[in-house]
């Protein structure tokens, strides 16, 4: 029976993270951070304007200077991104490799992008809908932690709810095709359901609509680059790898030494 190693597996997890991060960080560099640096700004004259009503034109508004520069914080973005992806191959190469364990005979390309648009749906999509991506400086700081907790549990319920979709799928297969997607989209739904029965954004948003939507947008973009880039590349991987082996057992025997061969 074919068999899959985790170690190769874990190899091929950190060239697709490292690749996909890079391709990530990279566009967000290109395409999000001019929208980052107008929400920035924004936020910064709204902040004066709040401090300017609260003590009076006769107090001047104190600015503070930043820990880093935009140069620094733009080439910190990529860092973060591709450290981001090394991290995520890690996830993605153990979790295949016991989905793999379990069915080692499916092709290594097809089950690759299945692989990695669940779990973009699990990690990217269904928080992002709940919990869509804001600018930096939007929210009070002292919810952050309520933020981050909101969202990990939003994280949490698209994971185990893409699980759940799956394995209600996998054993109902022996039942007519009606009734097994009809199971399927339901438990679908009851996610969906129990994803928004977690309490809103506790912060207002005041940035302008216009970018507001694109910066969503294009944050949302860069999540399904990065899923993208990563299952071509995890796959392209696996695909070679499965022709290496192919190769191995097809190959003939060596001839014994000092047998000679017709």
């Amino acid at each position: 029976m074919p068999t899959s190693p985790v170690l190769p597996l874990l190899g091929r997890g950190l060239v697709a993270g490292g690749a996909a991060g890079l391709t990530a960080g990279l566009f967000s560099l290109l395409l999000a951070e001019p929208l980052m640096d107008r929400a920035i700004r924004a936020e910064e004259r709204r902040s004066a304007a709040e401090e300017h009503a609260q003590h009076g034109a006769a107090q001047a508004v104190q600015h503070h200077e930043e820990l880093f520069s935009r140069s620094t914080q733009h080439g910190g973005l990529v860092v973060t991104a591709v450290v981001a992806g090394l991290a995520l191959g890690v996830l993605v190469a153990v979790a295949y490799a016991a989905v793999h364990r379990r069915d080692p005979r499916a092709l290594p390309w097809p089950r690759a992008l299945a692989f990695c648009g669940a779990a973009f749906l699990a990690v990217s999509l269904l928080p992002g809908i709940r919990y869509p991506a804001n600018p930096p400086g939007v929210g009070d700081a002292g919810t952050v932690g309520d933020r981050q907790a909101l969202w990990l549990a939003s994280v949490a319920i698209g994971v185990l709810g893409m699980f759940l979709v799956r394995q209600v799928y996998v054993r109902l297969v022996a039942r007519p095709e009606p009734v097994r997607h009809i199971a399927t989209a339901l438990t679908a739904v009851a996610v969906l359901l129990a994803l928004f029965l977690l309490p809103g954004n506790p912060d207002p948003v005041p940035v302008e609509a216009s970018l507001l939507w694109e910066f969503r947008m294009l944050s949302l973009a860069s999540h399904a680059l990065l899923w993208a880039v990563f299952a071509a590349v995890f796959g392209a991987l696996g695909v070679r790898a499965a022709a290496r082996s192919a190769v191995e057992v097809t190959a003939p025997a060596p001839s014994p030494a000092g047998q000679r061969v017709a």
